[in-house]
């Protein structure tokens, strides 16, 4: 039976095809795989010593940087505090901004197979564990917020984000060397007391940013100064110094009967005493400092 021809070669294929010293090599696959002597490289002694020297370098450059970052701040202690869900994060801001009738304040506990109390819930699980998400994100957030309502009122130049990013971080670094301190004078040792410390110190930003947002709103543009920004600033204060009373009671005060015979009366009296001031006069005082706003600058007529 006749058979009519093959059909023949487009000319741009038969150039490919010539030109392509690659096309009909033997061992050279076409399904992708790897080249024989790149495989043959793998597979050399020296390569592999040399994959191996550097892989123990980077492992020794990891553990080394663990060790000396773990001995100032440790790392899976911090982690306990970064635990956090969406629903946490909102539950969390409106009971800083609305604490008056949240009860209870005691922070719960997980409970062990002997059926004995073991350690705290991380912050997920529990409203009235503390965290650091919020207080870090609500930091840079109040760096960022004063510096448009700046700009809205008129009022920004270039140092002004500098600066507010400045006098946040150094309030900060001051009140966590306050809290050290403080501490050290109420005999506190555990570090897991002094994390929480930290940790509630920073949700003051909430209550700034809103007295910021608030003021700026019902002030027209002339920031905090006003009676109206006094008032918005009088309830934020008020809030975040009751929440961090009830909040830190059980920090400073333990109510359990192994923790309470261990602390003195006369130290229990110094906590709370320390507790007090550290909850209204100290966030007073950082809490003004950081909200103050410039007012819209005066035009000329």
């Amino acid at each position: 039976m006749m058979r009519s021809p093959p059909p023949p070669v487009p000319q741009q294929q038969q150039h490919l095809d010539y030109g392509n010293s690659y096309h009909a090599q033997p061992g050279a696959s076409g399904d992708g795989h790897m080249h024989p002597a790149y495989g043959g490289f793998l597979a050399d002694p020296t390569a592999q010593m040399g994959f191996q020297v550097g892989k123990s370098a980077v492992m020794a450059g990891q553990e080394y940087m663990e060790q000396n970052f773990n001995r100032y701040i440790n790392v899976s202690a911090l982690k306990h505090y970064f635990n956090v869900s969406n629903s946490y994060v909102l539950s969390k801001i409106l009971l800083v901004l609305f604490p008056w009738r949240h009860r209870p304040w005691s922070r719960k506990q997980a409970i062990s197979a002997s059926g004995q109390e073991g350690f705290f819930l991380p912050p997920r699980e529990d409203i009235n564990s503390p965290d650091m998400y919020i207080p870090v994100m609500a930091c840079v957030t109040y760096i960022l917020v004063s510096t448009v309502l700046a700009g809205l009122r008129g009022a920004f130049h270039p140092e002004l984000l500098g600066l507010t990013a400045t006098t946040a971080f150094a309030i900060v670094i001051v009140e966590i060397l306050a809290l050290k301190l403080g501490c050290y004078l109420l005999a506190i040792s555990n570090e897991s007391q002094l994390l929480d410390l930290v940790a509630y110190s920073g949700y003051k930003f909430v209550g700034i940013i809103v007295t910021l947002v608030v003021s700026e709103i019902l002030s027209g543009g002339r920031g905090t100064g006003g009676w109206l920004g006094w008032a918005v600033f009088a309830y934020c204060f008020l809030a975040n110094a009751f929440f961090l009373l009830r909040s830190l009671k059980y920090v400073l005060l333990p109510e359990n009967a192994a923790d309470r015979h261990t602390v003195a009366r006369a130290q229990r009296n110094r906590r709370t005493q320390f507790l007090f001031i550290y909850s209204y006069v100290v966030q007073f005082i950082f809490m003004w400092v950081l909200s103050r706003q410039e007012a819209a600058p005066k035009k000329l007529v």
